[in-house]
């Protein structure tokens, strides 16, 4: 496996967020990580994108230590998309997108056709194709949010990490960029790592799921194997039934509430 977690601490100013979390993401599938508010998701994500240092164990990316390899090396395999991403002030949205090609790209070299055809394609799969020159700030929080994803597409890596990718999306574009992702595995080989909040959209797209409470991986494996009543109710003290979904036949959450108790 390409991207492996070892041991992994990682923290904020002395207190440890997550807790000796080893995890190997499986190849050219989609991962998708879950778990309460707090519980360390986007830590554990920016510590395997190499944006923040481990205080113990290591990320290995192809049998390295991601943090120690040129950023270069790294961004030409993985792409991310963070959790708040900040554009600069009156960039449009082709001109952010197209930086998804630097990696790519010499300090010399000029724009290419392929960088064309990449941020063109980029644009198009995500439905921001008619929004090419207009200025990012101008745009909904939705749009906004699609456009980070397509610049992380136009990257165009083997390992793309996404958090929160969902967020200000309607029901409609959550499908249709979940759709697209599992897509990304299924005919390119890419490997997907995305942190999510609703648990049944997790079910549904995830091959892996990774579910994590306090810092620590409570479970990971198929979703079916995941999600059941007594692990929803462990990792997010949320009593439920777990039934079929009858679209996807993944496991669906009802939550009971206090009010439908018997």
């Amino acid at each position: 496996m390409r991207l492996v977690a070892e041991g992994l601490t990682l923290g904020y100013g002395g207190t440890a967020v997550v807790d000796d979390v080893t995890l190997a993401v499986p190849d050219r599938a989609t991962t998708v990580v879950v778990g309460p508010n707090g519980c360390g998701k986007s830590t554990l994500l920016r510590g395997m994108a190499r944006l923040l240092q481990p205080t113990r164990g290591a990320v290995l990316l192809d049998g390295h230590a991601i943090h120690r390899l040129p950023t270069r090396r790294v961004a030409r395999v993985l792409g991310l998309m963070p959790q708040s991403p900040v554009a600069p002030e009156g960039i449009t949205v082709v001109d952010l997108v197209g930086r998804g090609r630097q990696p790519h790209r010499g300090p010399l070299s000029r724009w290419s056709p392929a960088d064309d055809a990449a941020v063109t394609e980029a644009l198009t799969r995500t439905g921001t194709l008619d929004l090419a020159h207009r200025v990012v700030d101008e745009l909904s929080g939705g749009q906004r949010q699609r456009v980070w994803v397509a610049m992380a597409l136009a990257q165009q890596t083997d390992l793309l990490l996404l958090d929160e990718p969902t967020t200000y999306l309607d029901v409609a574009h959550q499908l249709e960029l979940l759709d697209l992702l599992h897509t990304l595995g299924r005919t390119r080989g890419t490997t997907v790592v995305t942190v999510l909040h609703d648990l049944n959209l997790a079910a549904r797209y995830a091959d892996h799921l990774v579910a994590m409470r306090d810092g620590r991986v409570v479970a990971e494996g198929r979703p079916r194997d995941v999600v059941t009543e007594e692990r929803v109710r462990e990792v997010f003290g949320l009593d439920c039934r777990v039934v079929p979904d009858p679209v996807s036949a993944t496991p669906l959450v009802v939550p009971i509430g206090r009010h439908h108790r018997p």
